[in-house]
């Protein structure tokens, strides 16, 4: 197996159970209330490990509790967190997270120690890797995702850049990635659109549109309706496999750790959107971290669905 580089946040979670989301300037009364490691470097990480890779992570986190609790949770799970470095004068970072019954959530992050990982910070990271998957989000810095993209053009790996929280990204970065996993509002602000639903007729056309960006593949998230992926010889649907959402924090992390072990496994890339699909599982339990699914319960999951 081919090993897999995480590179971004961690983040401790703030999460609480409410019957709706607040409108703005509205308060809603919540029920449950917990504090779960996540970020979506360390959920990429932590489900990368837990389905089966051979994982390490870069980031940075606070000389504090929290910073302790994600990095030895990290550790707990599989992943080699010797490249996470504590920080000094700056907190662990945060996200707020409200979760109503359907399953939606809103999340509002303080980045903290995240907006201290720097391009220096990624040698050591590198050291001994080459011909792996590199993981990446942008809840780090851009030019440190971009000095990432670089590095692992120059160590031969694969990069899988899920473009989130949605932005606009430069031409040079896109254009030198393997795979490009936004869901649907990462896709319209990529694209300059306004954010709405997207319906599967509109899929194929949006992801050629993303194509043109730079990308090698276009792997779509649409949620509920699966994924569209699209590159220079596919443009094909993969829906979701059907199962009752609780909670979708941390469902796209999972999908893209998932995505990244069966590609580091030599699977096509057929086989490994299916495998990211049914990683979905994540969403029939509370939390980030603590909802991603272990190996044989996904593998039991598609041997289920699949006959």
């Amino acid at each position: 197996m081919k090993p897999i580089l995480v590179i971004g946040s961690l983040n401790m979670d703030f999460v609480v159970q409410t019957d709706k989301l607040p409108l703005p300037g509205e308060t809603v009364k919540g029920r449950d209330f917990s504090t779960i490691p996540g970020g979506k470097g360390a959920n990429q990480a932590v489900a990368a490990a837990r389905l089966g890779g051979r994982v390490r992570m870069a980031g940075r986190v606070g000389q504090d509790g929290f910073g302790r609790t994600l990095t030895e949770g990290l550790s707990s799970a599989g992943v080699d967190a010797g490249r996470v470095s504590p920080t000094s004068g700056v907190a662990t970072g945060v996200a707020l997270i409200l979760v109503e019954r359907e399953g939606q959530n809103q999340i509002t992050i303080a980045a903290g120690a995240n907006d201290r990982l720097e391009p220096a910070d990624l040698e050591p990271a590198f050291q001994d890797f080459s011909q792996g998957l590199v993981l990446l989000q942008l809840e780090s810095p851009l030019q440190t995702v971009e000095a990432a993209v670089r590095l692992a053009r120059g160590h031969e790996a694969t990069t899988i850049l899920d473009p989130a929280p949605a932005a606009a990204l430069p031409q040079t970065l896109l254009s030198n990635l393997d795979f490009l996993t936004p869901n649907e509002t990462e896709a319209q602000q990529l694209l300059g659109e306004p954010p709405g639903e997207i319906g599967l007729d509109e899929a194929p056309a949006l992801g050629r549109r993303l194509l043109e960006l730079g990308p090698d593949t276009v792997v779509l998230k649409l949620g509920d309706k699966g994924a569209w992926v699209v590159n220079r010889q596919l443009s094909r649907h993969f829906p979701a496999y059907p199962v009752k959402a609780a909670d979708t924090t941390a469902a796209g992390d999972t999908f893209n750790g998932a995505l990244a072990v069966r590609l580091a496994e030599g699977g096509s890339l057929p086989r490994a959107i299916e495998f990211a699909n049914a990683a979905a599982l994540s969403v029939t339990r509370a939390g980030a971290q603590a909802s991603i699914p272990s190996r044989s319960r996904v593998d039991r999951f598609l041997g289920e669905h699949r006959g």
